[in-house]
């Protein structure tokens, strides 16, 4: 099935070249781009894309707050975030907003591709040398963070905690299930058992939540 991806950008010559780059993959096709965050509300709604990519800084309403919009009206949308280094500390704001993972700007085009077709899978974007050292450095940051959900983790068995950590490291289900010694469609059970526990929409969340309930010690 060939992967439908609206592009969100304020600045052309990123979505022109974004659209160049994922139309040239026979399995991913651009069916539209957005200016702003409230266009690109708008374009979700009109075009239902399997991805949308999502800048985080344009006028009239940033990406944050559009990705919220979107999730809000459809849980199962799949945002992807673009950001550039020095805009890092957004990246956990995103994260919480219900976005699935995000991507660098200056990403190779089989990393985006990769990462597109990563989120339309279902699974989140949540690269362990990267994703773990911001959700770890900017949960700090976070202006309005949620106290530590104990009674919710209460909830977990020792081993759903366990693969919760683990997730959050950034480890994907195929390294969980080699680090814990099981097969891989056990830690799929896991993980499903964990996110209906918590309430949780994607792996993206679980991880979120694993440091704010401070099952993770940032480092």
């Amino acid at each position: 099935m060939t992967i439908r991806v609206l592009i969100v950008d304020d600045q052309i010559m990123v979505r022109e070249g974004f659209s160049v780059l994922l139309n040239a993959m026979p399995d991913i096709e651009v069916v539209g781009e957005a200016v702003n965050g409230r266009e690109a509300i708008a374009q979700v709604a009109a075009l239902r894309p399997d991805v949308v990519l999502m800048d985080i800084r344009m006028p009239e309403l940033n990406g944050i707050d559009a990705t919220r919009e979107i999730v809000a009206a459809d849980a199962d949308a799949k945002v992807l975030v673009l950001t550039t280094f020095d805009l890092d500390e957004y990246v956990y704001q995103a994260l919480r907003a219900g976005a699935s993972g995000f991507l660098l700007k200056d990403a190779s085009a089989r990393q985006l591709a990769d990462g597109v077709r990563v989120v339309a899978s279902g699974e989140a974007l949540l690269a362990p040398t990267v994703t773990k050292r911001l959700i770890s450095e900017f949960s700090k940051l976070s202006e309005a963070p949620r106290p530590p959900a104990l009674a919710q983790v209460g909830d977990l068995t020792e081993r759903e905690t366990e693969v919760l950590v683990l997730i959050a490291q950034g480890l994907s289900n195929a390294e969980i299930a080699s680090h814990l010694v099981v097969a891989e469609s056990t830690i799929k059970t896991h993980v499903s058992r964990v996110l209906v526990k918590l309430g949780l929409r994607d792996r993206t969340q679980a991880a979120v939540f694993a440091y704010e309930a401070r099952l993770v010690t940032p480092g």
